[in-house]
């Protein structure tokens, strides 16, 4: 039975008892974004940004055996604490063997979108989406965040994919899989760090309520699959684009030349990064990750509002 899967926290159960606004919250960003304890302060800094934005926070992540939609204090700082070697980190592949094996995971945008849909959560608040990484037309290299977003319904909110990424390709790939990409208050897709990326957003709206009537609208025509909100980082946080693209480059030359691939590529070239920018990544990171969770949440109360 699925409620024997999934655990709520006492906070979102009774939240979704009431009607009450809910948005679900990834933890990778949690095991594999950020050191230990700036990792906790920022996931408590995210989900107090949620309820000051009048919702209740679901950060989910697999511990025990089972889906946990929410933690406590102590869960999150437990969480926050273990290596992220000793974490699996999780997609849709991989969720049920972690389950069976009764190992802790951390949820990526695929697996907290199955989870939050499971639990009957319809917004997702994150970073930055997976999507077709660069060469990706010899390594096949596409996240399975993309294929998530076109099956299953929630609406994810995001500063736009990862600036290491191939943007122009993310973009047609969830074009042709039919995923609504609605950029919130500007006409051009932003690029995570950078508030631009010179690419038009195929969809423009800029009230949290046109984005929940879209997402009610699409169940109504049985539309199939989530929406991805592109949310811009704030002015006073973000690098531009002028900036980041030499930085984002030489990173993926450096990747290349020593090998890095796959699974590695990620972490490799998100800690040089860091490291070119003199820890500005991170800040602006922190940043667009609490905007995003209060954009979130808006559309969280406007769905409740409609229910």
């Amino acid at each position: 039975m699925m409620n024997d899967l999934i655990a709520r926290a006492p906070e979102v159960a009774q939240a979704q008892a009431e009607g009450r606004p809910v948005v679900a919250l990834e933890s990778t960003i949690i095991t594999h974004g950020m050191p230990y304890p700036q990792n906790l302060e920022t996931a408590q800094r995210v989900e107090a940004e949620v309820r000051a934005a009048g919702a209740v926070p679901a950060t989910i992540a697999v511990m025990d055996g089972r889906i946990r939609v929410g933690l406590d204090a102590d869960s999150l700082e437990a969480l926050a604490s273990t290596p992220g070697t000793q974490v699996m980190k999780l997609s849709r592949a991989d969720l049920a063997a972690c389950l069976a094996l009764r190992r802790t995971g951390a949820t990526t945008v695929a697996a907290t979108m199955i989870c939050a849909d499971l639990a009957g959560i319809q917004t997702f608040a994150t970073g930055g989406i997976g999507g077709v990484h660069r060469g990706a037309e010899t390594s096949f290299d596409v996240s399975a965040d993309l294929q998530e977003l076109a099956r299953t319904p929630v609406t994810v909110v995001a500063a736009g994919a990862k600036a290491i990424l191939d943007l122009p390709k993310t973009l047609e790939v969830l074009e042709t899989l039919g995923v609504p990409v609605i950029a919130f208050g500007q006409d051009q897709l932003p690029a995570f760090w950078s508030r631009e990326s010179g690419l038009t957003a195929p969809l423009r709206m800029d009230d949290p309520a046109q984005i929940a009537a879209s997402a009610r609208l699409r169940r109504r025509l049985g539309l199939g699959g989530g929406q991805l909100v592109v949310n811009p980082i704030p002015r006073d946080a973000e690098i531009s684009r002028a900036q980041m693209i030499p930085v984002v480059e030489q990173a993926l030359a450096e990747a290349e030349a020593q090998g890095i691939a796959a699974k590695t590529v990620t972490p490799f070239l998100l800690q040089r990064i860091y490291e070119l920018t003199e820890g500005r990544s991170l800040v602006a990171n922190i940043a667009l990750v609490l905007n995003n969770a209060r954009l979130a949440a808006r559309i969280a109360a406007a769905m409740a509002e409609d229910a």
